[in-house]
C-alpha cells in the first residue's frame, strides 16, 4: 500500500512539474514573439555655411553685410524636444536627457540618442527649445567639462550660455578681429555697465514641419537637424560685426536681433531607419 500511494504522489509530482515547465515556456515563447510597437530616435548635428560643411579657420565666408569671417567652434545647447503625431497629440522626449549639449569639437556631442519609447506612427513636426529655459537653467548643475565650460555669469544672470559661436572677421582696417557671438540671459540696465534692472529670457523655440516622418516598430529613425551659419547674420537682420563690434554678452538689443535671426537657423536634411 505504500509502494502504491508513493508512485501515486510521485505520478502527480512528475504531471505538475511537466504542467508547469509547458506552462512557463509557453509564457515565454508568447513573450519573445510579442511585436514591438514602440521605435527610436536620434538627431545627428551637423553645420553647414551657403548648404557646404564649414571648413573651420578659414577665412573664406562673406557675410550679408559683407563681412569676411571664419569660424573656429561652435557650441549649444537644445532641449524639450517635442513631436507633433498627425493626429495632434505631442511627445515630449523626457524621459533621460532633456538637455543636450553640442560642441563642434567634439564628435561625441553630435549625436542625441533617445532613451524614450516613441509609439509608432506618422509624425508631421518637432519643436525644440534652442538654449534652456527659465525654469530648467540653474547655475551649477553641470559640475564637469564640457557643459560646464558653457557657465553664463552670475552677474549677467546665472545659468548657462545657450550658443558660443566664436569666429574672426576682417575688420574696417583689414585686421582680423576675434568675435564672441554668444547668447544667454541678457540685462536691462539703467546705467551701464552697472546697475542691472531686469533681465531677459533669450532662448527661443524652434518649430518646424519634417515631411511627415514615420518611427517604425523595433527601429531607430535617424534625423539629421542642420545648423546653417550664415543665417545667425541675416534675415530679418542683417549682422555687421563692424557695427555690433567682437562681443554681444551684455549688449540685449544685440542678442534680441540674433534671437530674432534664429527662426530659420535649423533645417533637416535627411532621415534614415537603422
Amino acid at each position: 500500500m505504500d509502494k502504491l500511494f508513493r508512485q501515486r504522489i510521485q505520478l502527480l509530482f512528475f504531471i505538475a512539474f511537466t504542467w508547469c515547465i509547458i506552462s512557463f515556456s509557453g509564457c515565454d515563447s508568447k513573450t519573445d514573439n510579442a511585436e514591438p510597437t514602440t521605435g527610436k530616435l536620434t538627431l545627428h548635428f551637423s553645420h553647414k555655411i551657403d548648404s557646404e560643411s564649414i571648413v573651420f579657420d578659414d577665412m573664406r565666408y562673406v557675410n550679408a553685410a559683407g563681412n569676411h569671417y571664419l569660424v573656429n567652434e561652435i557650441q549649444y545647447f537644445i532641449s524639450d524636444v517635442t513631436l507633433f503625431h498627425s493626429n495632434g497629440t505631442s511627445l515630449l522626449l523626457d524621459q533621460w536627457e532633456d538637455i543636450h549639449y553640442v560642441d563642434t569639437d567634439l564628435p561625441e556631442t553630435q549625436n542625441y540618442i533617445f532613451k524614450d519609447d516613441i509609439p509608432q506612427g506618422i509624425y508631421d513636426s518637432i519643436s525644440f527649445t534652442f538654449g534652456i529655459s527659465e525654469e530648467k537653467n540653474h547655475s551649477l548643475m553641470f559640475v564637469n567639462p564640457p557643459e560646464s565650460f558653457m557657465f553664463w555669469p552670475e552677474n549677467l544672470g546665472g545659468g548657462y550660455h545657450y550658443l558660443k559661436l566664436n569666429g574672426k572677421w576682417l575688420n574696417e582696417l583689414n585686421q582680423e578681429a576675434p568675435f564672441n557671438f554668444h547668447l544667454g540671459i541678457g540685462q536691462i540696465y539703467h546705467s551701464y555697465p552697472d546697475s542691472i534692472t531686469s533681465y531677459v529670457q533669450n532662448y527661443f523655440t524652434v518649430h518646424f514641419p519634417v515631411s511627415a516622418f514615420g518611427v517604425k516598430a523595433g527601429e531607430t529613425q535617424t534625423l539629421e537637424l542642420v545648423m546653417n551659419v550664415e543665417n545667425w547674420f541675416q534675415s530679418p537682420n542683417i549682422y555687421n560685426h563692424d557695427t555690433y563690434g567682437g562681443d554681444i554678452m551684455q549688449k540685449q538689443e544685440v542678442m534680441a536681433l540674433a534671437v530674432e535671426n534664429g527662426w530659420n537657423v535649423f533645417s533637416i536634411e535627411f532621415m534614415t531607419y537603422k
